[in-house]
């Protein structure tokens, strides 16, 4: 069963959204909240700013052209755009479907409760953040802290010690702001004798290595750096 903290949004045509086949049904057997919404409804809402859904369901079956216009409008909602996006789609549709399209997932209707179950906890834990004891995860990104190592969407990534060690103390630290000499200190400890390029340097080499996920971390012009807390 899904979490009864879950809900799902699911957007699509009133014709489709009313058909005794639709996923309004399955999610709701699978212990999720639904709410739906016309593929061309207002999407200002102020229940979705302070109460945004935890998935986005685009029941799109064959009208494909219809789910891109419905993402590109749910990716431009300030409340919605960090929300991640399944879109649910017929045999005939799927051969429509392009993996730059930029939806998180695709799911074929006739559904499989289990399925679509599986693909709404995937998403959710791709887009999730959470700190723990041992495991850090920002997104796509994941710190294995008692293992030493680092994946990006499940794919590692090769990290020196300090690179390491600068990537663990930014994901720990979220939302603070370091000097260049703060962070020498905590990362390098205060016997390194190197200069603040040092830092500059293995920032630059993170961003190259991560990539994305590396967005929330911030050049704050004349401090230093910060990695961004979640929203």
């Amino acid at each position: 069963m899904v979490a009864a903290a879950m809900w799902i949004l699911v957007v699509g045509p009133e014709a489709t959204l009313q058909r005794e086949d639709s996923c309004v049904d399955v999610l709701q057997s699978l212990g999720c909240s639904v709410r739906t919404a016309d593929l061309w409804d207002n999407l200002d809402d102020e229940i979705l700013d302070s109460d945004p859904p935890t998935v986005i369901m685009v029941e799109a079956l064959h009208e494909v052209d219809g789910a891109r216009a419905a993402l590109m409008r749910l990716r431009a909602a300030r409340n919605l755009r960090d929300v991640p996006v399944i879109v649910a789609v017929s045999v005939q549709g799927l051969s429509r479907i392009d993996a730059r399209d930029g939806f998180d997932d695709v799911v074929l209707h006739p559904y499989v409760p289990q399925e679509l179950y599986l693909r709404i906890r995937r998403v959710e834990w791709q887009r999730s953040d959470f700190n723990a004891h041992e495991r850090i995860k920002m997104g796509a990104l994941c710190i294995d802290l008692a293992a030493h190592e680092v994946t990006v969407d499940g794919s590692p990534v090769k990290l020196t010690q300090q690179e390491f060690a600068l990537l663990r103390f930014l994901c720990q630290n979220r939302g603070r702001v370091f000097s260049r000499q703060q962070l020498l200190e905590r990362v390098w400890g205060v016997d390194y004798y190197g200069g603040s390029r040092t830092v500059d340097i293995h920032v630059r080499r993170l961003r190259m290595k991560i990539g994305g996920p590396m967005a929330a971390l911030e050049t704050v012009r004349g401090v230093g750096y910060k990695m961004r807390a979640p929203s």
